[in-house]
């Protein structure tokens, strides 16, 4: 419900504006307290001040088991708890052990106390400290290079190869929960992004390609799987053209990432703009891949379409990517 306050002018040179008071009442706001402000564009957003203390979380977690305990941790997680209690009447070994795997699956958590009907786990991190620009230009380095090295792994035939590919995907989706849970916070307060030094749109758009280059993870490790059902080696012209596929795609990709982080509204149209007419010469190029499987076994061409409809994919995502790109340099209402 909105409410309007006459701002008033006191001693002469101070403006004051009253505090609704049921708003005060529900955030323990009285006489003496102390409030933040913080300046954002066009608004100024009061918070009231507190000490510095963890947030903490409980969870039951009786019927929580595999992987629906490992989606409830994280979401814990991801939602900003620094501390998090699971607890039951009982705790089994095999929630344990799902437990342990998923805190190490995440950025900064350990298990810091644990007794049969109850674990605790605490964020090591302090929240201020971390970069939500380092994080997204990390899932940058790790997914191109994923697809980069399962490409290379069809190339190849090695198996070694498409093995690591797989194993870290699990580094991209740590960085994406990471992501996620700074863009979060800063949704939850405007300290968050003051601390971050970036404004909540930015934020906004970090996450939002942050999330693109989590899918392109995927499909690089989509296609380190489908490698490993190739028996005999592909043909050198397949292989040529897939390369040529996949270079483009990467150049996409960077692209947008340029665009997203270039400084200059300009150059980030520029360089977004480039990218996202990138993407339908890349359509036609896999379409010309198709026609090559054509004349292959049935099987055999189908896992090589299921590629290159991966490798075409990273670019629409790139191509996304540089979509975020353009809205972050249009000039804002």
């Amino acid at each position: 419900m909105v409410e309007t306050r006459k701002v008033q002018v006191t001693g002469g040179s101070t403006y004051t504006v009253s505090i609704p008071k049921d708003w005060a009442t529900e955030n323990g706001v009285s006489a003496g307290s102390e409030v933040e402000f913080y300046p954002e564009g066009d608004s100024l957003f009061l918070t009231p001040r507190s000490e510095e203390e963890r947030t903490e979380g409980t969870l039951d977690i009786t019927n929580l088991e595999g992987d629906e305990l490992t989606r409830a941790v994280m979401t814990m997680y991801v939602s900003g708890f620094d501390i998090i209690a699971l607890e039951s009447s009982r705790i089994s070994t095999d929630q344990r052990r799902t437990i342990r795997e998923a805190t190490q699956s995440l950025v900064g958590l350990e298990v810091l106390e644990e007794t049969r009907d109850r674990v605790v786990i605490r964020d090591l991190l302090d929240s201020s400290e971390l970069s939500i620009h380092n994080a997204v230009t990390r899932m940058r380095l790790i997914a191109l290079s994923m697809l980069e090295d399962a490409i290379a792994a069809i190339a190849e035939m090695d198996e070694d190869m498409a093995r690591d590919v797989i194993q870290r995907d699990d580094d991209v989706d740590r960085l994406w929960m990471v992501v996620s849970r700074i863009f979060r916070a800063t949704l939850r307060t405007p300290k968050a992004a003051e601390e971050l030094g970036l404004p909540r749109e930015v934020c906004f758009d970090y996450q939002s390609a942050a999330r693109q280059l989590e899918r392109i993870g995927d499909h690089a490790t989509k296609i380190a799987h489908l490698s490993l059902n190739f028996e005999e080696p592909v043909s050198e012209e397949i292989v040529e053209a897939i390369w040529e596929l996949f270079e483009e795609s990467k150049s996409v990709v960077n692209g947008g990432m340029d665009a997203l982080f270039a400084e200059d509204s300009s150059e980030a149209t520029r360089l977004a703009n480039e990218s996202r007419e990138d993407v339908q010469a890349i359509d036609e190029r896999a379409r010309s891949i198709d026609e090559l499987l054509r004349g292959l076994d049935p099987a055999r061409a189908q896992l090589l379409g299921l590629i290159v409809d991966s490798v075409s994919r990273s670019a629409d995502y790139g191509g996304n990517i540089a979509e975020t790109a353009l809205q972050k340099a249009a000039p804002t209402p």
